[in-house]
């Protein structure tokens, strides 16, 4: 049994692998426990890692420092790719109030541990590691430790530990924090009706043309002549028959057009056009079908360039990519991956579907290329230093903050390259999962071996530091969402979720909430607070060395 002894307390490759393993193993069966409903989750891997490194399993310091880095980047980059198609829309219309609460919420946290710092006298880069964990956010810890190295080499251990310490009390902290904002109100509103849940959905609607002013022109000048975003897809005439709603038609007095529009937009366009009808059945001459591009060809053309209309007499009226509904305006660039509505003739629309692909084998496909482009300029960019003012330390986006923002970048526009980012769910979670499970093994095999000695020592205080940070920002943004902005209780949930980046919470706020509100704003405000997560973490770093 020797063998077996160096093979788990020596060095070496296969102890390196093994130790990996067996990390990532024990934690994600750890995280399988729940108390009334609530796990750690993935994070057992780190307390796993503590542990065995406690006991003496432990890496070398080059494979350990490799191993971190490249899980972080796998991560945070798959995270990119994942919320980079909404991410720049979210700022639009509700989304930008989501978004200034929630950046609230990140600079409160970080006024909390700086007021901690000054207060107690606790190290402030101990108190980055704390913040870390209070919020949940393990990219910031990636972040702030990377930095920590690049500025002063000084042993980001520490950082490690204050995060492992304040983890477990942090998740507890933000589901605590829900449950008293929801029952913090004594008469809770009732919901909105559903065609209220969600102000950008698309909505499709039947008006009959009565406005003189709009009867005897064509469907191009009526797009031109209304300021809002909407397609005439169909056009019903009085005999009952239905044609696509080509540029060129001339729409008649008392013919009926069927309009995608978003729902904000409807009675806008309802009164321009006319009166609002209930057309109860259709002579199906046509057809709506559902199309899904994966021809290269067709990735970053746009709807117009593909002129369906005059060369199939097939209308495209909507596009949904990543989850996100989008008007096919003339001008919209299609993705490999987009699920496109089609409306025309059978044998047309098989025509069209030859043209884009529609073949679900082709996206099981992985696309590589994009993924290690996108990290090499990411690390690039992380490497860059930035200097601020104020600030003696020159800052860098560093190895979780610069992939991540390619990350997003190229998938918002990759397709203007012609570059193919699609990547399907489950690949994207398994990236993802894979990258944060070594990274998270690889921390903790690292911070064992202080671990105890560190609680011991008084770093059981550092649970109330964590506590403190969780909840104080939580309560006080949430009270003012509920009392004075009128913030309904899901989406409040979620957007709480999403300013600590906390998925347990998410799945907490899904469970007490009736609608998907809770979700819609958790994707709202996830990729901005990523951002700000990771960027407050290492200029903390930066003001702890000056």
């Amino acid at each position: 049994m020797n063998w077996l002894f160096e093979l788990l307390f020596s060095s070496g490759t296969a102890h390196s692998i093994l130790i990996i393993a067996l990390t990532i193993a024990g934690g994600i069966l750890l995280s399988k426990i729940k108390i009334k409903g609530i796990s750690l989750g993935i994070a057992w891997v780190l307390f796993v890692g503590i542990a065995l490194s406690h006991f003496g399993m432990r890496l070398e310091g080059g494979v350990e420092h490799f191993a971190k880095e490249f899980g972080l980047i796998l991560f945070v980059y798959s995270i990119g790719l994942q919320v980079g198609p909404g991410f720049f829309s979210s700022f639009g219309r509700r989304g930008l109030s989501l978004n200034i609460m929630a950046c609230t919420i990140v600079l409160l946290g970080c006024a909390v541990t700086y007021g901690i710092h000054l207060i107690t006298g606790e190290s402030l880069t101990t108190m980055v590691g704390i913040l870390s964990g209070a919020v949940t956010n393990t990219p910031g810890l990636g972040a702030a430790q990377q930095t920590l190295i690049d500025s002063s080499q000084s042993d980001p251990s520490v950082l490690a530990m204050g995060y492992a310490v304040a983890y477990p009390l942090g998740v507890l902290g933000i589901i605590m924090s829900m449950v008293v904002l929801k029952n913090f109100s004594l008469k809770p509103r009732k919901e909105q009706p559903a065609r209220q849940q969600q102000e950008s959905e698309l909505v499709c609607i039947d008006i009959k043309i009565t406005n003189s002013g709009i009867a005897n022109r064509s469907v191009k000048d009526i797009s031109a002549l209304i300021n809002r975003e909407f397609i005439i897809s169909r056009i019903i005439r009085p005999s009952g028959d239905t044609g696509v709603a080509t540029e060129e038609l001339i729409v008649q007095h008392g013919e009926i057009v069927r309009v995608v529009t978003r729902s904000e937009s409807a009675d806008s366009i309802i009164a321009t056009l006319g009166e609002k009808v209930v057309v109860e059945e259709l002579k199906e001459n046509l057809v709506s079908r559902r199309i899904v591009v994966t021809k290269e060809s067709v990735n970053g053309r746009t709807v117009g360039a593909l002129n369906t209309r005059a060369n199939y007499g097939v209308n495209i009226t909507r596009v949904n990519r990543a989850g996100v509904e989008l008007i096919a305006v003339d001008e919209l660039r299609l993705q490999v991956g987009d699920r496109v509505t089609v409306v025309g003739s059978r044998e047309s629309i098989g025509k069209v579907a030859d043209m884009m692909g529609n073949s679900m084998k082709r996206l099981d496909h992985p696309n590589l290329l994009p993924i290690f482009i996108g990290v090499s300029i990411g690390v690039l960019l992380g490497s860059i230093p930035f200097v601020l003012p104020g600030i003696p330390q020159p800052i860098k986006l560093g190895l979780a903050g610069g992939p991540l923002i390619v990350a997003i970048l190229i998938s918002r526009f990759g397709h203007y390259y012609k570059m193919v980012t699609f990547t399907t769910t489950s690949a994207n979670m398994m990236l993802r999962e894979i990258g944060i499970t070594i990274f998270l093994a690889t921390v903790g095999l690292g911070a064992g071996d202080k671990f105890i000695e560190t609680i011991a020592g008084g770093g059981y205080l550092w649970i109330l530091y964590g506590f403190a940070i969780t909840t104080i920002p939580l309560l006080i943004v949430g009270t003012i969402a509920l009392k004075w902005l009128k913030l309904d209780s899901s989406t409040l949930m979620g957007l709480l979720a999403g300013s600590t980046t906390d998925p347990p919470a998410l799945a907490y706020a899904n469970e007490i909430s009736a609608n998907d509100k809770a979700s819609v704003s958790y994707a709202t405000v996830y990729p901005l607070t990523m951002f700000l997560r990771v960027l407050t973490a290492q200029l903390l770093i930066l003001m702890a060395l000056s």
